[in-house]
């Protein structure tokens, strides 16, 4: 993202399992594109929540993102998850709002936001509030289900085929030093947060029950998508911070609150620059996120250049 945004490259591509792609593409002032689950291929990836990572797309344009995304999806025999490419569904120019999740965003996040709505309204496009009930409990199944799949996905890292080695006088000692050397403060976090929460005690009381939450986010939003074409909120619920602003691990897990249910449900959603906030005395970008039903990825690249076209 921020390649694009000093101009050193035209389009990047990036891997997005809870909106690493869509986020910083918001706060740099780019497009951000998280395509359908299994819409393309993995292959070569680091994995770390196999069932929400997905290969994103960074460009300036709508149309730059589609040139890409036309260009990598479609089936791999190298990944059994991938889908043929989708025919272009018909869609309405209806969005949903998920008013009580977006409503403790910043304000300036809030003022861009309805901002876009309002230009969006003008070129025809319905705007409705819908409920996603389920959607304000997201970022909880999420942090209890990406870490347990980055535990599993990262186990193969022991230093022996894998990641850092360090040597050591005992077997037990490299496989010690190589994982806490080759990881830094974060990936342990998680490592340690995803074992725990596959533990044999405790398994039901937290893997368990994310599970049965996703499942109810996905009925959400199909139920959700019969109604409506898009669901839109701010790619993030502020403009960007400072680099070590954020020292508590949770309050940057909070950023992600508007991207994740898209990881959950499996839908695309791309995040399109619109407009600025002040902060430090300094003018941010804004992102505005839309998501779409799974497979209707195109609609995604025609309501982008709706909205700044």
């Amino acid at each position: 993202a921020f390649a694009l945004a000093a101009g050193l490259a035209p389009v990047a591509l990036g891997t997005d399992t809870g909106g690493s792609v869509r986020q910083p593409a918001g706060l740099c002032g780019v497009y951000g594109f998280k395509p359908t689950y299994g819409a393309v291929s993995r292959f070569g990836l680091i994995a770390m929540g196999s069932s929400l990572d997905q290969l994103g797309i960074f460009a300036h344009t709508a149309e730059d993102v589609k040139t890409v995304f036309d260009t990598v999806q479609g089936l791999d025999s190298k990944d059994a998850t991938t889908l043929p490419p989708a025919d272009v569904p018909d869609v309405k120019k209806r969005i949903g709002v998920p008013r009580d999740l977006i409503k403790d965003a910043h304000p300036d996040v809030l003022k861009e936001f309805d901002r876009a709505l309002m230009a969006l309204k003008e070129k025809g496009y319905e705007i409705v509030d819908i409920e996603l009930k389920k959607a304000s409990h997201a970022l909880a199944a999420y942090y209890i289900i990406m870490p347990a799949e980055a535990s599993t996905n990262l186990a193969r890292y022991d230093g022996m085929r894998y990641g850092l080695h360090t040597d050591d006088t005992t077997l037990l000692g490299e496989y010690t030093k190589s994982r806490a050397h080759g990881f830094g403060p974060e990936p342990l976090r998680r490592i340690i947060l995803g074992t725990y929460v596959l533990s044999a005690g405790y398994y039901d009381a937290y893997y368990g029950r994310a599970t049965a939450l996703r499942s109810g986010l996905v009925e959400e939003f199909n139920a959700v998508f019969k109604d409506v074409s898009y669901i839109a909120t701010p790619t993030s619920p502020e403009p960007a911070f400072t680099i070590g602003e954020k020292q508590d691990p949770v309050s940057m897990y909070l950023e992600d609150i508007f991207t994740i249910s898209a990881n959950l449900t499996g839908v695309p959603a791309i995040s399109v620059p619109f407009g600025s906030a002040p902060r430090d005395e300094k003018t941010l970008p804004v992102g505005i996120q839309f998501m779409a039903p799974k497979r209707a990825d195109a609609s995604l690249f025609t309501i982008g250049q709706d909205l700044l076209g």
